[in-house]
C-alpha cells in the first residue's frame, strides 16, 4: 500500500504485531457492500466506465460468494479485510480494480464498514431480547397468580406473585432494547467520503452512497467522522447493562434452585453435574451467564481506555476496537439464547413458593397500614407492629396468633383479618403493584406489545 515511500519491507514480526485480518474478516459483507456504492458513486461522477463498474460489482460479489463458502484465502501480509478484498479483486478483474480506492481512505472505509455491522448486530440482539420477553411473558402466565416472597437485603420483605416477579425482568430488557433503538438512530450515518480526516478534491456524492447502504444521513465534519468511536462504546455499554440484568436473573434462579429456596426446577438439559458428587444437580448455565457479565463490563472498559487519550483524527490503537466489540457481540447473542432455551423449559414449585409466602411477617406493613387506616399516624403504627414482631420472636408465637390487643389499645381484632395472602395481594390495585389482576393485565398487555 505505501511501497512509493519505503524502502525497506515491512518486518514479519511487525505483520504479525499489526495484523487485524484474524478478526476484522467478518466486516466482509458490509466492505463489500460499502464498497460497491462507492464504485457507483465513481461511475456516476465519471470516474469508472460502465464497463469498470461492472467488472467491479461482478468481482466483489464472487469474492463474498468465495468467503461465504470458505474458499476464499486470507493474507496476514495485507493486514485487513479491505486490502484483502481489494488485492484480490484487482488480481481478478486487472486495472479496474486498481481504481476503486479512488477518493477513499481506509479510515473512512472501516468507520462504515463498522456501522453497517453495529448496525445489523443491533437488529439481531433485540430480536434475541424479543424472543427473550416473549418466553417471561409466557412463563409469567403459567404462574400469574403463584405466590411468592419479593425480597429486600436477601430478607423476606412482602408477598408478590412470579409472575410480577418475572416481568420485572421484561421491564428491564424493554429498556435495553430501547438503548439499542437509540444507538441504532445515533450511529446510522455514513462517514464514506471523509477520506483520511480532510475529504477528497474528488466529491463524489455522499448521500447517494449513504442512501444505498441504508443510512439515514451523511456525517457532518470529517474529522470527526473517523475518530468516532462513540457508537461502538455506546453499543457494549448496552450489551453490557443487557449482561448486568440478565446476571441478575440468573442470580435469582441459582438462589431459588438451592435446596434452602427450592422455588424452581431447571431442566436437565440445561443443568450440569459434578465429577464428584452424584447428587449435585448444578446451574451451570446461570453461573456462566453471571461470569460472562464481568466479560461484557471488561469489554467496554478496553474500548474506552483505548480511546480517552487519541487526538484527532485515527491512530492505529483504534484497531483495537473491534476484538471487544465482536466478543461482546458473540457473547451477549449465546447468552440470550440459551436463557431463552432455559426459562422455557424450568418448573416453578409452586407449593414451596407459597410455604415461604405464608410467614405472617410478610404482612407486617399491612398490619401497619391497618393502624393507619384507623387512624394512628404511621411512624406510631410502625413502632406498634415493631413491639409486636419483637413480642413474636421472643415467644415464637407467630404474629398472626399473637393477642395484638394486650401489646397496645390501638389494635383491634379485626385488624389480623390482614393476615390473608389473598386478601393483601388484592388489596395492591395501584398501578405497578403485584395484584394478580394487575399482573394479569400486565401479560396481556406485554403480549399484544410484542
Amino acid at each position: 500500500m505505501w511501497k512509493g515511500r519505503f524502502s525497506q519491507d515491512t518486518s514479519s514480526l511487525v505483520q504479525r504485531f499489526g495484523e487485524s485480518i484474524s478478526y476484522d474478516w467478518r466486516l466482509f459483507p458490509h466492505d463489500i457492500a460499502g464498497s460497491i456504492a462507492h464504485a457507483r458513486a465513481q461511475l456516476k461522477a465519471g470516474l469508472l466506465t460502465e464497463e469498470e463498474f461492472s467488472a467491479i460489482e461482478k468481482g466483489l460479489l464472487e469474492i463474498e460468494i468465495d468467503i461465504r463458502e470458505g474458499r476464499f484465502e486470507f493474507k496476514t501480509s495485507l493486514e485487513d479485510i479491505h486490502m484483502n478484498i481489494e488485492s484480490e479483486l484487482t488480481k481478478r478483474i486487472g486495472a479496474a480494480g486498481g481504481k476503486l480506492h479512488t477518493a477513499r481512505s481506509r479510515n473512512d472505509q472501516v468507520a462504515t464498514d463498522t456501522r453497517l455491522y453495529c448496525r445489523t448486530q443491533i437488529d439481531g440482539i433485540s430480536g434475541a431480547i424479543h424472543d427473550l420477553q416473549k418466553t417471561l411473558v409466557g412463563k409469567a402466565e403459567q404462574y400469574a397468580a403463584s405466590v411468592m416472597p419479593g425480597y429486600t437485603h436477601l430478607q423476606r420483605g412482602q408477598p408478590v406473585t412470579v409472575g410480577h416477579h418475572l416481568l420485572a425482568y421484561v421491564e428491564m430488557l424493554q429498556r435495553d432494547k430501547g438503548r439499542l433503538n437509540d444507538c441504532r438512530r445515533r450511529l446510522n450515518v455514513s462517514p464514506l467520503g471523509s477520506g483520511a480526516l480532510a475529504g477528497s478534491t474528488i466529491n463524489l456524492d455522499r448521500e447517494a452512497i449513504a442512501e444505498e447502504l441504508g443510512f439515514d444521513g451523511v456525517t457532518r465534519n470529517s474529522m470527526d467522522a473517523i475518530a468516532d468511536r462513540d457508537y461502538i462504546a455506546e453499543l457494549l455499554f448496552v450489551i453490557s447493562m443487557c449482561g448486568v440484568h440478565l446476571s441478575r436473573l440468573s442470580e435469582d434462579l441459582i438462589l431459588w434452585c438451592s435446596s434452602e429456596f427450592g422455588f424452581v426446577a431447571l431442566s436437565d438439559a440445561h443443568t450440569t453435574g459434578s465429577s464428584l458428587m452424584p447428587q449435585k444437580k448444578n446451574p451451570d448455565v446461570c453461573e456462566l451467564t453471571r461470569g460472562k457479565t464481568g466479560r461484557l463490563v471488561g469489554n467496554l472498559m478496553n474500548l474506552l481506555v483505548a480511546m480517552k487519550g487519541l487526538p484527532l483524527t485515527y491512530n492505529r490503537d483504534l484497531q483495537e476496537d473491534k476484538p471487544p466489540l465482536f466478543d461482546s457481540v458473540d457473547t451477549i447473542l449465546l447468552v440470550l439464547a440459551v436463557n431463552t432455551e432455559m426459562i422455557a423449559a424450568m418448573e416453578m414449585r409452586e407449593d414451596r413458593c407459597l410455604a415461604a409466602a405464608s410467614d405472617p411477617m410478610l404482612l407486617a406493613t399491612d398490619l401497619a397500614d391497618a393502624l393507619v387506616k384507623s387512624g394512628v399516624p404511621f411512624r406510631t403504627a410502625h413502632e406498634l407492629v415493631g413491639k409486636a414482631v419483637a413480642e413474636s420472636v421472643k415467644s415464637g408465637v407467630p404474629l398472626d396468633a399473637l393477642d395484638l390487643t394486650a401489646i397496645d389499645p390501638a389494635y383491634t381484632d379485626a385488624m389480623k383479618s390482614v393476615f390473608s395472602l389473598e386478601t393483601a395481594l388484592a388489596a395492591r390495585t395501584n398501578p405497578g403493584a403485584p395484584s394478580v389482576a394487575n399482573v394479569k393485565r400486565e401479560i396481556e398487555r406485554w403480549k399484544a406489545s410484542l
